[in-house]
């Protein structure tokens, strides 16, 4: 059985992945005892143990972690920030390209996307590959996600029955358009240019929409709703954890909650043939997180990649 390792179990990722973990045969999972959960010398030995750890911790202690590996043939899965867009370590959004796949599965040292660059290149890197938007689009992001993408803290001040009341409508943040996933979401699109980022948290649990607005008399060639929706529909032809819906699928609302408990995502396309909106539908533990840490897990094994995993309809 393939030895796993997760380095940061008691954080809201490793959680999840624990739980993914739960009803497979084919791994072993090395534990830590509570009170060595942070000393060197144990988490070392674990992860020279293992053939993939998974690292959920914050920045800084991933980097250390890495520095601990001291076994050639050990993978790491790190979902920080910290390498996402690092030399040698492959992004694990498999769907993107070909050629991501390949690094995936090939890397000994992989980086899980970030939730909302998750969404983000989901729409904008076929847009730049296939030529449709300039490097330098003016790209405004508009993001609406779960408290459960706020780590510990946050989910437990949502769920303080007696927290303020400001936290029972969505919130802005990031006012100072410093984001941390601006900097993936500007690499691995290939934008020369940093979008405008407006994300919001809300008073719901999990799931997350991710909102690309586009004006038609912007784009690099003339393109109606439909060109587009066959566009994503091709590129991403074949993935069973990307969806392209046909138009008009949503009538009038797109929730930002339903994809919750799943691990795929969808990309819809809505607006007229003057102003065209792209959303990306997913839930920012599952594709946005765990469900993707996993995802990345199966692949590098060479084994189906949505083993353990729930994709929906």
């Amino acid at each position: 059985m393939t030895k796993i390792f997760i380095d940061g179990s008691q954080g809201t990722t490793g959680l999840k992945i624990f739980e993914r973990f739960e009803n497979r045969s084919d791994i072993e999972l090395l534990k830590i005892d509570s009170d060595k959960r942070k000393v060197a010398k144990e988490r070392a030995k674990l992860i020279n143990e293992s053939d993939i750890t998974f690292l959920c911790l914050p920045d800084a202690a991933s980097i250390e972690a890495v520095s601990l590996v001291k076994n050639d043939n050990v993978k790491i899965i790190d979902t920080s920030t910290a390498h996402r867009t690092s030399d040698g370590w492959a992004y694990g959004f498999a769907e993107l390209d070909s050629c991501f796949k390949e690094n995936i599965k090939h890397g000994s040292r992989i980086a899980v996307p970030g939730c909302y660059a998750s969404g983000f290149n989901s729409i904008v890197y076929p847009l730049v590959k296939h030529g449709i938007i300039s490097a330098d689009y003016p790209l405004t992001c508009y993001a609406m996600s779960g408290y459960t993408g706020a780590g510990k803290k946050g989910i437990a001040q949502y769920e303080d029955e007696t927290r303020d009341t400001e936290l029972d409508s969505p919130r802005q943040y990031a006012l100072t358009q410093q984001h941390k996933h601006l900097k993936e979401m500007k690499a691995i699109s290939g934008l020369s240019r940093i979008p405008f980022f407006a994300p919001h948290i809300c008073d719901y649990p999990q799931g997350m929409v991710v909102s690309i607005p586009l004006f038609a008399d912007m784009l690099n060639k003339k393109m109606s709703m439909a060109d587009l929706q066959q566009m994503f529909a091709q590129h991403y032809d074949g993935e069973a954890f990307v969806k392209v819906r046909e138009l008009g699928y949503s009538e009038n609302m797109i929730g930002s909650n339903n994809f919750a408990g799943r691990d795929d995502m969808e990309i819809e396309i809505n607006g007229n043939d003057d102003r065209i909106l792209i959303t990306s539908r997913f839930d920012n533990l599952g594709k946005g997180a765990s469900g993707a840490a996993i995802q990345c897990m199966n692949i590098a094994l060479g084994i189906d990649e949505a083993t353990g995993l729930n994709l929906g309809e």
